[in-house]
């Protein structure tokens, strides 16, 4: 079954699938807690339209889809804080009109190859080694920032108010953690696809909620769990020939449903 990890293709996928677990499982018990989860669902649709515009344009997708997506997320928080539209309301405008956006380009190009699968559900061929550099920088600069501003980051995720009395500069992390989930979300989406990248947000979290009750507790298992998710769904996905975003899903859902139960048990 290793046998799998001679070929350089999977290198390559198990290195950005390492990297972009590590990095989404730390983002997501920050956005899950504070439930904005679904930040991740409205960028994943908005890097979709941007690759497609890119493959139309005849541009790099992952280095046009970057600053689109990162820009897409200091907009969905500017319309947050509007008093008018919820968080909420603000992602479905986004997700919305990006995949709008993004069907439109596709179906009006014309002589344009695109592979529409792989966007919608990645493709574990598409990954580069610049992927590979930019998730290793992306990991980097995300376990940072968790090493060095642990208990600022668990200020603003109970209690914003009190971050912001202590003088936590919360608006600055809202904006990292938004442009942290962007490059997480571009670089996923070339192996899970935009519909599917979300998942790695959102389970890991949830799971690590069922087995654990202090935040510390939350975020060493979120990213355990968001690991052998990965590598489970991808050897998975490899030895039955199944899509690697879709096997990683799956593999997320069970463990989930793993840790209801045992949740359910130390209940009784």
């Amino acid at each position: 079954m290793f046998d799998m990890f001679t070929y350089p293709f999977m290198q390559r996928a198990l290195l950005v699938g390492l990297m972009i677990a590590i990095c989404a499982a730390l983002v997501g018990v920050s956005l899950v807690l504070r439930k904005n989860s679904m930040i991740g669902d409205g960028l994943s649709h908005t890097a979709f339209s941007a690759f497609a515009l890119a493959t139309v344009l005849g541009l790099t997708p992952l280095y046009f889809a970057l600053p689109v997506v990162i820009i897409a997320s200091f907009f969905v928080l500017r319309l947050s804080q509007n008093r008018k539209m919820h968080g909420d309301a603000a992602i479905a405008v986004l997700s919305a009109s990006s995949l709008a956006i993004g069907t439109m380009a596709i179906s009006v190009s014309k002589g344009v190859n695109i592979d529409l699968n792989s966007y919608l559900f990645g493709s574990i061929l598409s990954v580069s080694w610049g992927d590979v550099l930019l998730s290793a920088i992306l990991a980097v600069v995300v376990i940072l920032l968790y090493l060095f501003a642990y208990h600022r980051i668990f200020a603003i995720t109970f209690d914003e108010e009190f971050a912001k009395s202590v003088g936590v500069k919360t608006g600055v992390y809202d904006a990292i953690f938004a442009a942290i989930c962007s490059v997480v979300v571009v670089l996923g989406m070339r192996l899970l696809g935009s519909l599917l990248i979300s998942s790695l947000v959102i389970f890991p979290t949830l799971s690590a909620m069922r087995l654990c009750r202090t935040f510390k507790g939350i975020v060493f298992t979120s990213v355990i769990i968001s690991i052998i998710a990965f590598v489970a769904g991808l050897m998975a996905s490899y030895t039955f020939a199944t899509p690697t975003g879709a096997t990683v899903v799956i593999a997320n859902l069970i463990i989930f449903v793993i840790a209801y139960l045992i949740e359910k048990i130390r209940k009784c």
